[in-house]
């Protein structure tokens, strides 16, 4: 195997993306490529480039009826048999990133490479699931231990430090400060590093998807801001971009700078 597919949308694309174009300088020999758009040129310039035989596809949905990422699925399956030829040989050329076994032997995929995880994940938080395979296979299982401990040591810190002394807290407090009190709408998010160049997209999902939503948990319509729009882009591109409307333009619009 030479080059590895995942096939997925929304926290099955975002969030491993993010991570293995992040972690770049800890890669290996395999060749990550990321489909999620349906429109079909996505899936075709990618699988133009590969080689059927030396090409592996990970099929990332949680219910494995998502119906971007089906499309892009059975474009990538037909494709492979054109060279297979037999059916048999998809089972050694995709896995499943699933809870849904039944759909999954369905496509074709053999049970035994259906890595599972629980329904409770959500696909904001699902790259440190099996979702996160992408990334394990990009940059090797004890950096993505390292990955997950990294998360664990937040997962504590949020649960035990005083509220003053907690970053998640902060920042939250801070993001409601500006959006509810300041009237800001909008929260740049600006990363100086290449590296991180997916990160703003990631993190739009993130916050957007949490809270872009009009009642609280009772079903009850909310008079406050539930959260802002998230945008960002990598630091000096931004300056030769959009800079100038938040330097000099009439927006309040709060930065993070990373």
């Amino acid at each position: 195997i030479t080059d590895v597919v995942n096939i997925g949308i929304g926290g099955s694309d975002l969030g491993p993306y993010m991570v293995t174009e992040a972690l770049r300088p800890y890669k290996n020999h395999l060749t990550m490529h990321f489909v999620s758009n349906v429109d079909g040129t996505h899936i075709a310039e990618t699988l133009q480039r590969l080689n059927p035989e030396t090409t592996l596809f990970l099929v990332a949905s949680k219910t494995f009826t998502t119906q971007e990422t089906m499309t892009n699925a059975h474009s990538a399956r037909d494709w492979f048999l054109q060279a297979a030829g037999d059916e048999r040989h998809v089972a050694k050329h995709f896995a499943a990133l699933s809870t849904n076994a039944q759909a999954v032997a369905a496509f074709g995929i053999d049970t035994a490479n259906m890595f599972e995880f629980w329904d409770w994940v959500g696909g904001r938080y699902s790259l440190r699931s099996a979702i996160g395979l992408s990334i394990a296979l990009s940059i090797g299982y004890d950096n993505f231990e390292q990955l997950l401990a990294g998360a664990h040591a937040m997962d504590r810190h949020f649960a035990s430090a005083p509220l003053q002394q907690n970053l998640p807290v902060l920042l939250a407090l801070i993001g409601i400060w500006y959006n509810n009190f300041f009237g800001a709408e909008t929260e740049a998010i600006l990363p100086y590093d290449q590296y991180m160049h997916r990160f703003p997209a990631y993190f739009q999902q993130g916050n957007m998807e949490s809270n872009g939503k009009y009642v609280d948990r009772d079903g009850q319509a909310v008079d406050y801001q539930t959260g802002p729009i998230i945008w960002g882009e990598p630091g000096t591109n931004g300056q030769h971009a959009f800079y100038q409307l938040i330097h000099q333009g009439t927006k309040l619009i709060p930065c993070d700078f990373i």
